[in-house]
């Protein structure tokens, strides 16, 4: 077992004194550490004891006061003073807190080395070393009888917080929610302190961190290779479990949530392919009736849903890339593809908006079709980015087709799509018998202000070319190429079709 402060003090070659907290003298010491930062409690794991020249001590009253409380709050097993060195005057006040808390306080006579302290603690922690080793050791065992399933998560868990004698809760520190769709939510103590509405306990920061809730001690832990997952710790009993073996403990849940992510995006690339086969009409409505079930979807009353990322649309891939996962985090099943830099996800029909949301971000824009059945899966992923559209026009963060505002004064998708046959079809019907590039120039010509000279250089061709082909488009279309209402007609047009095809 780790040396006791009590245990420390007693050593007659050290000379160390108690000035305050003498209470907790049967506190465990896992290791001695030296800092003089001022915010000394930042570099405590979990029962060590803290060594300062003084200069990490403040001043004033108030400041020795918090400095005890956050050193018990992040676990600190004592807090040992050089005397004739730089402390200040150490305050009554902060006696006293030391004797509340209780937290020891020691004394180290001059001219004592700090490594002196540190060497005996080390080497009363040789048998400590060799127990940590097995139950590494163990914990590690864990991980390889626990299987590659996504069934055997929770399992896991409640395996690991048995060897560690704590309660283990692995959680999404943006939101709360477990990580996992079979793990345990966070008790309502901590559920409440940690909202993000009651500024009690910040959750960014470090990646070890004690904290006192409620007077437990409860520690949070980032979890290797996924970001914003956190393992919560509430220990069960004194002494704490040790810093290193929950760093191992840590890397094993990550190495178990890997397993799981590589299981679940091969079923993502299953899906998308079985999608993107149903969006172009090459499967029939048995074939994608038998694959939505499959994915636990109902075929016969699902929601497209169609999103982008708020920002270049060159990245809005890569920005949604986990919202499958998310989505399985959440408990939704669903089936989603990556197309044309947006991503579209069949859900069930009574998922909620705001899960959506949720899961795709706040940064994201999400366009939703009405209530499906297998036959309309088409007409559902046009009536999908029809909503993406509005939803993105209209600077709204969901839109459900046929429920929100109109887009460009028009309701529909069948009215948008009219529309653009109407004003590019002769463009469209060009380029597909000379492939040319008339509605690559229009759209560059447009947002360059109308500019020839900068569509030229965006487009890397001559000037002169670009007057060719914009002439060439008002032959087509029969439109007048120098009248405002004609430019704002084709710039309707093609916001409309980029939208509907991305």
């Amino acid at each position: 077992m780790a040396i006791t402060v009590a245990e420390l003090v007693a050593e007659p070659q050290l000379g160390l004194t108690i000035l305050a907290g003498s209470a907790g003298m049967d506190n465990r010491i896992t290791w001695a550490h030296t800092s003089d930062l001022p915010r000394l409690w930042e570099w405590v794991t979990g029962g060590e004891l803290m060594m300062t020249n003084g200069l990490s001590i403040p001043a004033d009253a108030d400041g020795q006061v918090a400095l005890a409380e956050a050193l018990m709050d992040s676990g600190a097993s004592a807090l040992a003073i050089g005397e004739k060195m730089h402390a200040p005057t150490l305050t009554a006040e902060f006696l006293a807190a030391c004797d509340r808390l209780p937290l020891p306080l020691v004394n180290i006579p001059y001219p004592l080395p700090f490594i002196a302290i540190a060497r005996s603690v080390a080497e009363s922690s040789l048998l400590e070393e060799s127990r940590r080793l097995r139950q590494t050791a163990r914990v590690y065992d864990l991980l390889r009888t626990a299987g590659a399933s996504e069934d055997h998560w929770q399992s896991l868990v409640q395996r690991l917080a048995t060897e560690l004698d704590s309660e283990l809760f692995v959680v999404d520190r943006r939101c709360l929610h477990p990580w996992h769709p079979d793990g345990k939510a966070l008790p309502e103590f901590l559920a409440d302190a940690w909202a993000p509405s009651s500024g009690q306990v910040s959750l960014a920061g470090k990646n070890f961190q004690w904290h006192r809730v409620r007077g437990r001690h409860v520690l949070t832990m980032d979890i290797p290779t996924h970001a914003n997952a956190l393992l919560v710790v509430l220990p069960n009993s004194e002494p704490h479990p040790d810093a290193v073996v929950l760093l191992h403990a840590a890397t094993v849940l990550g190495l178990q949530l890997s397993r799981i992510v590589l299981s679940l995006e091969g079923r993502h690339r299953l899906a998308g392919e079985f999608l993107l086969q149903a969006m172009d009409g090459r499967l029939g409505a048995a074939e994608i009736e038998s694959r939505l079930a499959a994915f636990d979807v109902p075929p016969q009353r699902f929601l497209l849903a169609s999103m982008a990322a708020d920002g270049s649309t060159a990245d809005d891939g890569d920005r949604l890339a986990n919202v499958h996962i998310e989505l399985w985090r959440h408990g939704v099943a669903s089936a989603s593809l990556k197309r044309n830099n947006r991503f579209h996800v069949v859900v069930p029909a009574d998922v909620p908006d705001d899960v959506l949301v949720h899961c795709a971000g706040v940064d994201a824009a999400i366009g939703i079709s009405a209530p499906a059945a297998v036959a309309n899966i088409q007409r559902a992923l046009q009536e999908s980015l029809w909503a993406l559209g509005s939803a993105r026009a209209n600077k709204l963060g969901v839109a459900r087709y046929a429920q929100g505002p109109s887009w460009l004064g028009l309701t529909s998708f069948e009215e948008g799509t009219a529309l653009v046959r109407r004003l590019l079809g002769p463009v469209f019907d060009y380029e597909q018998s000379q492939e040319g590039d008339l509605i690559v120039t229009l759209r560059t010509y447009l947002d360059s202000q109308r500019s020839w000279q900068k569509t030229a250089a965006t487009l890397f061709t001559h000037r002169q070319t670009i007057i060719y082909r914009i002439r060439k488009i008002g032959e087509l279309t029969g439109l007048d190429m120098g009248e405002t209402s004609t430019v704002a007609q084709l710039w309707f047009a093609l916001q409309i079709h980029e939208a509907m095809h991305g």
